[in-house]
């Protein structure tokens, strides 16, 4: 019996091995097959996956990506960078240990397949960098071995699942870059083995970062950059382990929570762009490990905290774009490894502290827009690796510290509107690596150093507004790489160098309102784009050479005394936009060459010199031309030659001998008569003589406006009233009026798939958005994840309003006027349906803390968008269309801060004569934005809406509403601006603090911005300009800048981009 016992348990052995053999084949051959079934959904031509065959199926371990254990099972799947062009897999069941999934940038599409839940063994998935969509799938939580998932950098939808918290393995996580939404779940909290959570990106993430993020007792890095989280929890001072807080660009207000200080081992702090207020927290004194504090452009307060000396590993402190005061605290000197200090535009006080010469390692000191004073103290000896030293728009007095010159790595200097005093040092022209020197508006004398000449990298020199006298010397001849040289409004004396020449690279010379004398060079750089001359004691005949400068779009001449012909070669400039020879001796004929000229955009004065002469024929070619000023010469003949200038907003021929009858075109017919006097010969159709009138003054139309303030200042409590109590009313939330009577009648412009009585639910005061003229606008959700503004007229009685929208919008399309989707009405209700635009008014825009407030380049591009919107009104549309409330409230904007112009209730279609009759008893508009003819017997025009259009760009460029309360004596904003401008005094001041440490390109384009907001608020209707002249003129102010020069133009007299954090999002 016992000799069949080992050959039984051989055969027992033999079969179970055997049976193992063959389900092991079988396993293997499903994991291949399942590889397979997935690549055949993709749609890509790579040959990266030409290694899985069917015909190898039973190698698939050795696939490209493909790894396995000693088992031959696949435990790991990784493609990167890998063009799959399609799906993920949702059957890899057979993959049961499949631990790491690795999908990055592969071109991956569509949604997460719930099937993921399924792969109980993985304990990585990366699927970032793709184009997934859909939600992030419940089932992921229920991988409870799930150790790292990276998410980021998809088109992910929805909200964080609550379940989250079920992922208890897990140690990193990354949801950064995709459009997730709703608050973060407090069961994040349950997460307590996490290190890495990263989820910026995601601007409709919003709420309160919930305080259970403190039981995360692991975490290291927090990523919450450029979403809406709006506050930080006291909790976060239980994270002991963090290192890395990136909640930048996003919406955090209230305080920082001072127990931030517990996080001893934080080493980068980035909470940049936000609205946070209070003081900085003298906790942050306990992070000795803090390396790296970035708190710019938020509303701090109070003082700089001394505690921030104690942080000695600190290399980069940006505290910029606040309101902070006090005195920089003198125990920032401890910080030896600070490389950058950055605390522009706050309200610093007192000395720059000598104790700063002890930050041995400092790169970069930005200190511009304080009200520092004193003299500057800085040892610069010590600070051998200063690159860039900023100190200008503060009070500071004194010389120029020599021992700057000892700064040998010195790039760029700007001490610009100071009160400094003595000469420029001339070692400072011994740095080889100086770049820019900007000293501007000083109070610096003596003269220009010969020694300018060594400073051979010179790119950007201006000495402008400053005291210099003596000659400017001809060695800045050497300086081969100036781009641009600005030493106007000083005492200098004796000729313009003709070695200036040899500046090849110099593209903008200004030299005005000196004391030079002399004949012009016959030549300057050939590159010049801008030449100013103007206001100084130039002699002789322009030279002929002056044609040599092709690329010149900018010259100025004016007030000299040069004299002789003006030279035909001037008509070579074909770029130039702009020709001032003004208040000169010129004589003969005007050439005709200058009426060749195609790009003559903004502006020819020939006014005050000794032409003679008609109008060459071939001035009717300035069709681009807008401003045109010819008076006070000797010129002869009729006017035929203006009379086809229709972009013309400002001419002025007055005090010549011009004769013949005025053209018959609109333009001439609304000319002023002070700009046709002293031409005895002309005369118009009713007989009108240019000498034989007491012209007005702009000073006359004072009386009208001080009585238009007064009539709408008499009505504002009622306006405000009226408001007031119709807001209360809609608040209530009277939906049994609205629900009175069901039968609705609807009418869509495009297909929208929604229930009329779902949205009247959603019109409730905590969905209010904003009140109008004509009605209150709520936020409504619809099915689909779309969201509308829906607006509830006011009242029912009076269907004008509801009529007006619906006739001015129904039928009008243009990209800044926003889009009416349909309307719905029933006997009680109106509602109007638009396109709901998230980044609110700008009126929010302007005076709420904004992300992109302070640049003048979205300003400017909202200005033009809503000039085009209001000019498309006037002249594209049949009949024209008056929108009668132009104000900031009215202009909406959409998600990258484009402009459209909303509430059209009080909106009117003009009549042939284009006014409309107004009744006393009814001002249209909204106080602070109506023109004065309202309060008046006027009839109202569309130059109404260009007043008001004109406040507009006022508060665009001021910052300032127009019934600001803080207008010095209760003015209104465009009284305070003409009254400072009449005063002649700076211009700077009317600016947006936000916008004064701009690029001086960029500080032009706005003082001619401000300009043209002058000629739109003129009190006289007929005396503003058209808005297709107003768009005309804002596209003109573009100053044209080479690709070049752009880098270095960027940080004139500005700070330059501040420090950021975007690998921390």
């Amino acid at each position: 019996m016992h000799s069949y016992s080992i050959p039984l348990l051989f055969l027992t052995t033999l079969v179970i091995s055997n049976t193992f053999f063959f389900i092991g084949c079988l396993s293997i051959e499903e994991q291949g097959q399942a590889l397979l079934s997935w690549k055949q959904t993709l749609n890509t031509s790579t040959d990266a996956l030409s290694s899985w065959r069917s015909s190898d199926i039973n190698n698939s371990c050795r696939w490209f990506g493909v790894t396995c254990n000693t088992n031959s099972q696949v435990i790991s799947l990784s493609l990167i960078s890998v063009n799959l062009n399609g799906p993920l897999p949702s059957n890899f069941q057979a993959l049961k240990s499949l631990k790491s999934l690795i999908l990055s940038s592969t071109n991956i599409t569509g949604e997460i397949p719930k099937a993921f839940g399924d792969y109980q063994e993985l304990r990585l998935i990366d699927l970032s960098h793709n184009q997934i969509s859909g939600e992030v799938p419940v089932e992921f939580c229920k991988l409870t071995k799930l150790e790292s998932l990276a998410l980021n950098t998809n088109l992910l939808q929805g909200a964080i699942p609550l379940e989250i918290g079920n992922l208890a393995s897990l140690t990193y996580l990354t949801l950064y870059d995709n459009n997730l939404s709703g608050e973060i779940p407090a069961t994040i909290g349950k997460l307590d083995k996490l290190e890495v959570f990263r989820a910026g990106g995601n601007e409709n993430l919003k709420g309160a970062l919930p305080p259970e993020i403190g039981n995360c007792s692991n975490l290291i890095v927090l990523g919450l950059a450029e979403t809406s989280i709006s506050s930080i929890p006291s909790t976060i001072g239980a994270l002991k382990k963090i290192q890395t807080i990136a909640i930048y660009t996003a919406f955090l207000s209230g305080p920082i929570p001072k127990e931030i200080g517990n996080c001893t081992e934080l080493t980068s702090l980035y909470l940049y762009q936000n609205s946070i207020t209070g003081s900085i927290p003298a906790e942050l004194g306990e992070l000795k490990k803090l390396q790296t504090l970035l708190l710019w452009q938020n509303s701090l307060v109070g003082p700089i905290p001394s505690e921030l000396g104690n942080c000695q590993e600190l290399t980069l402190v940006d505290l910029s774009l606040n309101l902070l005061s006090g005195s920089i605290p003198k125990n920032i000197g401890n910080l030896s490894k600070l490389q950058q200090l950055q605390l522009s535009t706050n309200e610093l006080t007192g000395m720059i502290p000598p104790e700063m010469s002890n930050c041995t390692s400092l790169t970069d000191i930005e200190l511009d827009n304080n009200a520092l004073s004193g003299a500057i103290s800085i040892d610069f000896r010590r600070l051998e690796n200063l690159t860039l030293f900023y100190a200008w728009q503060n009070k500071l007095t004194g010389n120029i510290p020599g021992d700057l010159a000892e700064c040998r790595s010195l790039q760029s200097v700007d001490l610009s509107y100071n009160f400094l005093t003595g000469p420029i040092p001339k070692k400072l022209f011994g740095l080889q690596n100086l770049t820019k020197l900007l000293l501007l508006s000083n109070e610096l004398s003596g003269f220009i150093p010969p020694e300018i000449g060594n400073c051979t990298n010179l790119f950007r020199l201006r000495l402008n507004g400053n005291r210099f006298s003596g000659t400017i010397p001809a060695e800045i001849g050497n300086l081969k790489n100036l781009n641009f040289l600005d030493i106007s409004n000083n005492r200098l004396v004796g000729p313009v160098p003709p070695a200036i020449s040899g500046s090849e690279n110099l593209q903008f010379l200004d030299l005005h309102s000196n004391a030079l004398s002399g004949e012009l060079p016959e030549y300057f750089p050939k590159g010049l784009q801008l030449l100013d001359v103007s206001n100084n004691r130039l002699t002789g005949a322009l030279p002929a050479g002056i044609g040599s400068l092709r690329a010149l779009t900018k010259l100025f001449l004016g007030r000299n005394r040069i004299s002789g012909v003006i030279p035909k070669e001037l008509g070579s400039c074909t770029k130039l936009q702009l020709l001032d020879l003004g208040e000169n001796g010129f004589s003969s004929e005007i050439p005709p060459e200058l009426g060749q000229l195609p790009a003559l955009e903004i502006s020819l004065n020939l006014s005050c010199n000794q032409l003679n002469g008609d109008i060459p024929k071939e001035f009717s070619g300035l069709v681009k031309l807008t401003y045109l000023d010819i008076s006070h010469n000797k010129l002869t003949g009729g006017l035929d030659a203006l009379a086809g200038l229709q972009n013309l907003v400002i001419l002025n021929i007055s005090y010549n001998e011009f004769s013949g009858e005025l053209p018959d075109t609109p333009f001439f017919q609304k000319l002023p008569l002070s700009d046709l006097t002293g031409n005895h010969g002309l005369f118009v159709s009713d007989g009108r003589g240019g000498s034989g009138h007491d012209f007005r003054s702009g000073r006359d139309a004072m009386p009208s406006l001080k009585l238009a303030m007064s009539v709408l200042v008499s009505v504002s409590a009622v306006l405000l009233l009226t408001a007031v109590y119709m807001l209360i009313r809609t608040r209530t939330g009277d939906h049994q009026s609205i629900e009175e009577d069901n039968t609705w009648e609807v009418t869509l412009y495009q297909k929208l798939e929604f229930s009329v009585t779902d949205v009247v639910k959603s019109l409730t005061s905590a969905n209010v958005i904003g009140t109008g003229s004509s009605g209150v606008v709520y936020k409504v959700g619809i099915p689909n994840d779309e969201t509308l503004a829906v607006k509830k007229m006011w009242s029912t009685e009076d269907s004008g309003a509801f009529n007006n929208e619906i006739s001015a919008l129904g039928s009008i399309r243009h990209r800044n006027i926003v889009r009416l989707l349909g309307w719905g009405a029933n006997r009680n209700t109106r509602l109007l349906f638009y396109n709901y635009l998230p980044n609110g008014s700008l009126s929010m825009f302007l005076h709420r803390a904004g992300k992109c407030a302070a640049e003048w380049e979205t300003r400017y591009e909202i200005a033009l968008g809503v000039a085009h919107a209001v000019a498309y009104l006037h002249h594209d549309c049949v009949p024209s269309i008056l929108h009668g409330d132009v104000k900031a409230m009215n202009v909406l904007l959409g998600p990258n801060f484009e402009p459209f112009l909303a509430d059209f209730g009080l909106a009117r279609t003009l009549s042939t004569s284009s006014k409309l009759e107004t009744k006393a008893t009814h001002i249209a508009g909204s106080y602070g934005y109506i023109a004065p003819e309202h309060a008046s017997t006027e009839r109202i025009t569309e130059k109404s809406d260009v007043y008001s259009f004109g406040v507009v760009l006022l508060e665009i460029l001021t910052g300032r509403h127009p019934l600001d309360p803080a207008l010095p004596g209760g003015a209104h904003l465009v009284q305070w601006v003409k009254q400072h401008l009449q005063s002649k005094l700076d211009t700077l001041e009317l600016l947006d603090p936000r916008l004064r440490s701009r690029p001086d390109c960029q500080m032009q384009e706005m003082f001619q911005a401000m300009a043209i907001a002058i000629l739109c608020v003129n009190s006289r209707a007929a005396d503003r300009p058209a808005m297709k002249d107003v768009v005309a003129l804002l596209k003109e102010i573009r100053l044209p800048v080479s690709d070049e020069s752009k880098e270095v133009m960027a940080g004139d007299t500005v700070t330059p981009n501040r420090s950021i954090a975007v690998q921390a999002k």
